[in-house]
């Protein structure tokens, strides 16, 4: 069992965890996500690590309540524990790759939207303390949706939009980049964490600009193993699953169309019958057809 020592409502339906994991603490890197289960019935759950302290063993979470797992998940206190915590899965960010000059060199911006703003953090932390600058947009449809605003201050130079103009700039992430852009911020790098169709639109900006952009195809994971078949998508005209051959990917590269209709599909059990058929062995992860 994992015990939760802290646990807070960050805005409406979106909640903040730290969790005592030790072993996961110790060997997470920014990018990669956690596998999780209220309770020894409960479904699997696939979250992205928001942060992680080696010294106190603990990890954290964001969720936002929008099944009866992750609403059951919300619900839990200070005191309660979890049945499972797996991690850290997956490959973690492709900055962490990079040498310290190698980063130092790039104007790196970052793009988050909703609750992608919480895997967002670790990495622009990560680059803090390895002294690179970096700008982080997060795009919010209301100010109140907004969360980890003042965290991110402490990181990065900090631009907020909001859809509805109610904080900060006014319009999609998109107009944010953009703008930016304008006023002479000639980045070289983006990564963007969000909604599918928010990174989409985002790649397509930034392919446009000319800006090399990385994804995190997140949201569309289930088992988190590669055995499900949910996160497979087509990546450079090749198949690939997102929770073992990412999550991050070359966002020009991704099929965005082909992926949020599996994710549609997917939701239903005639859907998924219809995506085996289709796919045949190169359905599932690990079946030894895909690269």
């Amino acid at each position: 069992m994992f015990k939760i020592l802290e646990a807070n409502e960050l805005a409406t339906n979106i909640f903040q965890m730290i969790v005592e994991a030790p072993r996961v603490a110790d060997a997470c890197l920014p990018g990669q996500f956690l596998i999780i289960r209220v309770d020894d019935e409960g479904e699997r759950i696939p979250l992205t690590i928001c942060d992680y302290n080696r010294e106190k063993g603990t990890v954290e979470i964001v969720v936002q309540a929008i099944g009866a797992e992750t609403y059951k998940l919300s619900k839990l206190k200070a005191g309660d524990e979890l049945a499972d915590v797996v991690g850290p899965l997956g490959k973690p960010s492709d900055l962490c790759e990079m040498s310290v000059e190698e980063l130092k060199k790039k104007k790196i911006v970052f793009i988050a939207g909703g609750v992608g703003t919480a895997p967002v953090y670790p990495q622009a932390k990560y680059l803090k303390e390895l002294g690179v600058d970096c700008d982080v947009i997060i795009g919010a449809k209301t100010k109140d949706l907004v969360i980890l605003e003042d965290r991110f201050k402490e990181v990065c130079n900090l631009h907020i939009t909001t859809d509805d103009g109610s904080y900060g700039r006014s319009g999609m992430v998109t107009k944010a980049l953009q703008d930016l852009w304008d006023e002479g911020n000639k980045y070289d790098h983006c990564v963007a964490i969000g909604p599918m169709i928010m990174m989409k639109f985002v790649c397509k900006l930034t392919q446009e600009l000319g800006i090399p952009t990385v994804v995190s195809m997140n949201p569309i994971m289930v088992d988190g193993t590669g055995m499900c078949g949910a996160c497979r998508l087509t990546v450079g005209g090749k198949v690939q699953f997102a929770c073992v051959d990412g999550p991050e990917f070359d966002g020009h590269k991704v099929d965005f169309d082909q992926a949020m209709n599996r994710m549609k599909l997917y939701k239903t059990e005639e859907g998924r019958l219809f995506l085996k058929a289709q796919e045949g062995d190169t359905h599932h992860g690990g079946c030894g057809n895909c690269e």
